[in-house]
């Protein structure tokens, strides 16, 4: 019997953020539901759209890897943080709750 190695499901999509399988669920998502305590079974019910043998070989990735994922986890909310300044600058977040509970009242939409 031979066995085979195991390739990783992770792609790189054009933004840069790794993902999972065929899927939209990044890498980032999976490593902290796993960091936060949850096994890849709970991690599979949470996002149905992974499977379950996809999140085990993620998991085993990150645990052999753990230096180079959490480099490209802090890339992440590095650039996370740069986007949230910039929509915020463009987009003024203080009194949104007010303005929106406002246009309800009027009955705009």
């Amino acid at each position: 019997m031979s066995l085979s190695s195991t390739t990783v499901p992770l792609s790189t999509d054009q933004s840069g953020v790794m993902r999972v399988g065929e899927t939209r669920v990044s890498l980032d998502s999976v490593v902290f539901a796993f960091n936060d305590g949850a096994t890849p079974e709970e991690i599979v019910q949470q996002y149905t759209t992974l499977n379950l043998a996809d999140v085990y070989a993620v998991v085993s990735y990150y645990l052999q890897h753990p230096a180079e994922v959490e480099d490209y986890l802090e890339r992440r909310g590095t650039q996370r943080l740069e986007l949230r300044k910039e929509v915020e600058a463009r987009f003024d977040p203080r009194g949104i709750r007010e303005r929106l509970l406002a246009r309800e009242r009027s009955g705009r939409s």
